[in-house]
């Protein structure tokens, strides 16, 4: 392969990992949004140690759920 193709291989790979990237963080926001919905959870009241405890009940439950089929 010459250089100028692998070039052009290794732009559409970047390209592809931002695109992963970017709708990885989209689900991860839309997640989150749809859990504060569900629990009538207050911004001003989340803090970050907060959320990661919120995250870590939510975690365990889903977790040692029967028939989890996330």
């Amino acid at each position: 392969m010459t250089q100028s193709a692998l070039e052009k291989q290794e732009a559409k790979l970047k390209n592809l990992n931002q695109k992963i990237k970017a709708e990885k963080s989209k689900i991860e926001q839309n997640l989150g949004k749809q859990i504060i919905k569900s629990l009538n959870l207050d911004y001003a009241n989340l803090s970050n140690q907060k959320i990661k405890d919120l995250a870590q009940k939510i975690a365990t439950i889903l977790k040692h759920e029967p028939n989890n089929q996330l």
